[in-house]
């Protein structure tokens, strides 16, 4: 088994972040072009907590190197993760747990990130991932499958930042757009009221 963790601070609120975080593969998000589909298989909210579980189907698109298609067999080209999150709004977290559906036989990829607040205009980020190559054969074909994996994590990982931080900015200028046609329509409006008041 390998380990990949990463660790980032985004300079937004967490707000923007757990709002932004839906978004996270539209089309704003130039670094994450691999991502095919999103679908999403259950939404719920727990009265109690206030805790909302969501469950969604990711697949990817991305060739694996000639080698490990070899070893493995098949099309890898594409790939299905399936992925659990919970946003808890009193203790300010998002958590995503997520695991690999194709050649789950084979590897297993179990991921997990969180995001909270570190103040009122910071949010980290932690991601940490447990790969396990379950064929058989030699160790030293299963770690250089693992060591793949990892290489595979860290390059999606620079690119994930990339591409979360240009889907943070543009939601923010949106959202700042929204509110400024929000304000001036009330603006309108009072104004409207108080012409037809000086009339009667």
């Amino acid at each position: 088994m390998k380990v990949f963790s990463n660790s980032e601070t985004f300079n937004y609120s967490w707000e923007e972040v757990s709002t932004a975080n839906w978004r996270k593969y539209c089309p704003w998000n130039q670094k994450s072009t691999h991502v095919v589909a999103v679908d999403t298989i259950s939404r719920t909210v727990d009265p109690a907590t206030g805790i909302l579980r969501t469950e969604r189907l990711i697949t990817c698109q991305q060739s694996a190197p000639d080698w490990l298609k070899k070893i493995l067999g098949g099309c890898m080209d594409e790939s299905q993760v399936f992925e659990t999150s919970y946003v808890d709004p009193r203790t300010k977290t998002v958590t995503m747990v997520s695991a690999n559906l194709t050649l789950s036989n084979l590897i297993n990829v179990q991921e997990t990130v969180v995001y909270r607040p570190v103040n009122d205009h910071q949010t980290r980020f932690e991601q940490s991932a447990q790969i396990t190559a379950l064929c058989g054969g030699w160790q030293r074909i299963r770690n250089s499958i693992e060591d793949t994996l990892v290489k595979r994590f860290r390059e999606n990982a620079i690119k994930g930042k990339e591409g979360f931080e240009a889907v943070l900015a543009m939601s923010r200028r949106v959202f700042a757009e929204e509110r400024e046609r929000e304000r001036m329509m009330l603006i309108q409006s009072q104004a409207g009221n108080i012409r037809l008041a000086a009339a009667m």
